[in-house]
Protein backbone atom coordinates (compact mmCIF):
# COMPACT_ATOMS: atom_id res chain seq x y z
CA UNK A 1 0.00 0.00 0.00
CA UNK A 2 1.40 3.34 -1.07
CA UNK A 3 0.62 6.43 0.96
CA UNK A 4 1.18 9.90 -0.43
CA UNK A 5 0.90 13.12 1.55
CA UNK A 6 1.05 16.51 -0.15
CA UNK A 7 1.79 19.87 1.43
CA UNK A 8 2.79 23.37 0.43
CA UNK A 9 -0.34 24.74 -1.18
CA UNK A 10 -1.72 28.16 -0.39
CA UNK A 11 -2.74 31.56 -1.68
CA UNK A 12 -0.30 33.53 -3.81
CA UNK A 13 -0.48 36.51 -6.12
CA UNK A 14 -0.01 36.17 -9.84
CA UNK A 15 3.68 36.04 -10.66
CA UNK A 16 4.52 34.47 -7.33
CA UNK A 17 5.93 31.07 -6.44
CA UNK A 18 5.03 28.04 -4.39
CA UNK A 19 6.72 24.71 -3.74
CA UNK A 20 4.63 21.61 -3.26
CA UNK A 21 5.95 18.51 -1.52
CA UNK A 22 4.78 14.91 -1.66
CA UNK A 23 6.07 12.38 0.83
CA UNK A 24 5.66 8.72 -0.12
CA UNK A 25 5.61 5.80 2.27
CA UNK A 26 4.80 2.12 2.11
CA UNK A 27 6.49 1.41 -1.24
CA UNK A 28 9.82 0.98 -2.96
CA UNK A 29 9.98 4.59 -3.99
CA UNK A 30 12.48 4.10 -6.77
CA UNK A 31 10.19 1.64 -8.57
CA UNK A 32 7.64 4.26 -9.53
CA UNK A 33 7.17 7.26 -11.67
CA UNK A 34 5.56 10.10 -9.75
CA UNK A 35 3.26 12.71 -11.16
CA UNK A 36 1.60 15.95 -10.21
CA UNK A 37 -1.89 16.42 -11.57
CA UNK A 38 -4.37 19.18 -10.87
CA UNK A 39 -8.10 19.59 -10.84
CA UNK A 40 -10.54 22.48 -10.91
CA UNK A 41 -14.25 22.15 -10.09
CA UNK A 42 -16.25 20.46 -12.83
CA UNK A 43 -13.17 19.35 -14.75
CA UNK A 44 -11.18 16.15 -14.94
CA UNK A 45 -7.77 15.89 -13.37
CA UNK A 46 -5.16 17.38 -15.65
CA UNK A 47 -1.56 16.22 -15.98
CA UNK A 48 1.02 18.82 -14.99
CA UNK A 49 4.39 17.10 -14.52
CA UNK A 50 6.03 13.75 -13.88
CA UNK A 51 9.40 12.39 -12.88
CA UNK A 52 10.95 8.97 -13.30
CA UNK A 53 12.32 8.06 -9.93
CA UNK A 54 15.23 5.98 -11.27
CA UNK A 55 16.95 8.70 -13.26
CA UNK A 56 14.90 11.87 -12.70
CA UNK A 57 13.78 12.13 -16.32
CA UNK A 58 10.93 14.61 -16.41
CA UNK A 59 7.91 15.46 -18.50
CA UNK A 60 5.71 18.55 -18.40
CA UNK A 61 2.40 19.69 -19.79
CA UNK A 62 2.78 22.52 -22.27
CA UNK A 63 0.77 24.77 -19.96
CA UNK A 64 3.40 24.62 -17.21
CA UNK A 65 6.61 24.04 -19.17
CA UNK A 66 9.25 26.61 -18.34
CA UNK A 67 7.45 27.67 -15.16
CA UNK A 68 7.18 24.48 -13.10
CA UNK A 69 9.99 22.14 -12.08
CA UNK A 70 9.50 18.65 -10.69
CA UNK A 71 12.27 17.01 -8.66
CA UNK A 72 12.76 14.20 -6.18
CA UNK A 73 14.82 13.41 -3.12
CA UNK A 74 15.33 9.69 -2.69
CA UNK A 75 16.67 10.00 0.82
CA UNK A 76 13.52 11.77 1.93
CA UNK A 77 11.12 9.78 -0.28
CA UNK A 78 9.82 13.13 -1.43
CA UNK A 79 8.81 14.63 -4.76
CA UNK A 80 8.62 18.39 -5.21
CA UNK A 81 6.87 20.71 -7.60
CA UNK A 82 8.42 24.15 -7.76
CA UNK A 83 5.91 26.52 -9.32
CA UNK A 84 7.11 29.91 -10.53
CA UNK A 85 5.43 32.72 -12.46
CA UNK A 86 2.08 31.48 -11.27
CA UNK A 87 -1.04 32.51 -13.15
CA UNK A 88 -4.67 32.64 -12.03
CA UNK A 89 -5.38 29.70 -14.36
CA UNK A 90 -3.00 27.59 -12.26
CA UNK A 91 -5.56 27.71 -9.46
CA UNK A 92 -6.53 24.11 -8.67
CA UNK A 93 -6.23 21.28 -6.21
CA UNK A 94 -2.88 19.66 -6.87
CA UNK A 95 -2.48 15.94 -6.41
CA UNK A 96 0.58 13.78 -6.16
CA UNK A 97 0.15 10.38 -7.77
CA UNK A 98 2.12 7.20 -8.23
CA UNK A 99 2.47 5.48 -11.61
CA UNK A 100 3.37 1.80 -11.61
CA UNK A 101 2.22 0.33 -14.91
CA UNK A 102 4.74 -1.76 -16.82
CA UNK A 103 6.19 -0.28 -19.95
CA UNK A 104 6.05 3.32 -18.85
CA UNK A 105 6.70 5.74 -16.06
CA UNK A 106 3.97 8.32 -16.40
CA UNK A 107 0.75 9.09 -18.23
CA UNK A 108 -1.23 12.21 -19.04
CA UNK A 109 -4.36 10.16 -18.25
CA UNK A 110 -5.18 10.43 -14.56
CA UNK A 111 -6.95 7.08 -14.65
CA UNK A 112 -3.66 5.27 -15.08
CA UNK A 113 -2.23 6.36 -11.74
CA UNK A 114 -2.56 3.81 -8.97
CA UNK A 115 -2.23 5.83 -5.79
CA UNK A 116 -3.14 9.40 -4.90
CA UNK A 117 -2.55 11.86 -2.15
CA UNK A 118 -5.34 13.89 -0.58
CA UNK A 119 -4.55 17.00 -2.61
CA UNK A 120 -3.43 20.50 -1.70
CA UNK A 121 -5.19 23.68 -2.78
CA UNK A 122 -3.29 26.28 -4.79
CA UNK A 123 -5.01 29.60 -5.35
CA UNK A 124 -3.46 32.31 -7.51
CA UNK A 125 -5.04 35.74 -7.26
CA UNK A 126 -4.88 38.27 -10.07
Amino acid sequence: QVQLVESGGGLVQAGGSLRLSCVASGCTFSSYGMGWLRQTPGKEREFAAAIRCSDAETSYADSVKGRFTISRDHAKNTVYLQMNSLKPEDTAVYYCASYSRRGGWYSTDAREYAYWGQGTQVTVSS
